[in-house]
């Protein structure tokens, strides 16, 4: 049966010749097509991956392209990692309130979830936020004790960044419930402060932005990346108001997403 196929292969031309091969061959063909595909994204992955040495959110915060560029590609210039082989993922367009009146409070909801995900999946290093974000990252245990972990990490970065701590309180223990059932009952809390965040105010990058409030850096307590999150709290205040910016104004090649 094969050799009569071959021979009637043989006497075929144009179209129907390719007719004849797909009506007998179309199977053998499909999976070599497949294994084709398999073969050529294996390589392509392989060829093109990057690794990824930190992950950013900016959250309630929005950031023109020289931030954005600064805030990415220039943490690779600083550390002398070639844009080729790394990548700094920055996240954009997350934000959080309890304001129903927010303009972006229709987007509070997708945000939420998609931070979830990335700190279960410790996708998620350093979050650059306002006060609003910064309240809710810390009061639900989000965010590294900086005066705690910073010393630890490099003691003369914590002198430098010691006077921009800010502090904020946690709830250990409340009686929210039984004051909302009974009104007579004072509330109670038992708190805890803790320097969750830092202000960047004196940072270039966030000076030059032109922000009307403050921009606050924390680092999320589950990071696996935390040698990574300190270089680039080091890499911000190494460019302090009143020294140049031009470094991290040097156009480079876009930096693909993680």
């Amino acid at each position: 049966m094969k050799t009569l196929r071959d021979k009637n292969l043989r006497t075929l031309k144009g179209r129907a010749k390719l007719q004849y091969i797909w009506d007998y061959y179309k199977l053998p063909l499909a999976l070599f097509g497949i294994l084709l595909y398999v073969l050529i994204y294996i390589l392509y992955q392989h060829f093109t991956y990057k690794e990824c040495v930190l992950y950013t959110a900016l959250v309630n915060v929005n950031a023109g392209e020289t931030l954005t560029e600064g805030l990415s590609s220039g943490f690779l210039d600083y550390m002398s990692l070639s844009p080729a082989q790394n990548k700094s993922e920055l996240y954009t367009g997350l934000y959080l309130t309890d304001d129903d009146q927010n303009a972006y409070h229709q987007y509070t909801y997708a945000s939420r979830m998609k931070i979830l995900g990335l700190i279960d999946g410790e996708l998620l290093d350093v979050v650059l936020m306002n006060r609003e974000a910064f309240d809710a990252f810390s009061q639900n245990g989000y965010l590294h004790d900086l005066a705690e972990i910073l010393p630890q990490a490099d003691e003369s970065l914590y002198e430098t960044v010691r006077p921009d701590l800010i502090a904020n309180l946690i709830i250990l223990e409340d009686n929210a419930v039984e004051h909302q059932l009974d009104a007579s009952i004072p509330y109670e809390a038992v708190t805890e402060e803790h320097y969750y965040g830092i202000d960047l105010s004196r940072t270039q990058l966030i000076s030059a932005a032109g922000f009307t409030e403050p921009v606050y850096l924390g680092i999320i307590a589950n990071t696996p990346r935390l040698d990574s999150s300190a270089a680039y709290i080091r890499y911000l205040f190494a460019n302090r108001v009143g020294k140049s910016l031009l470094p991290l104004l040097v156009r480079r090649a876009p930096v693909s997403a993680c």
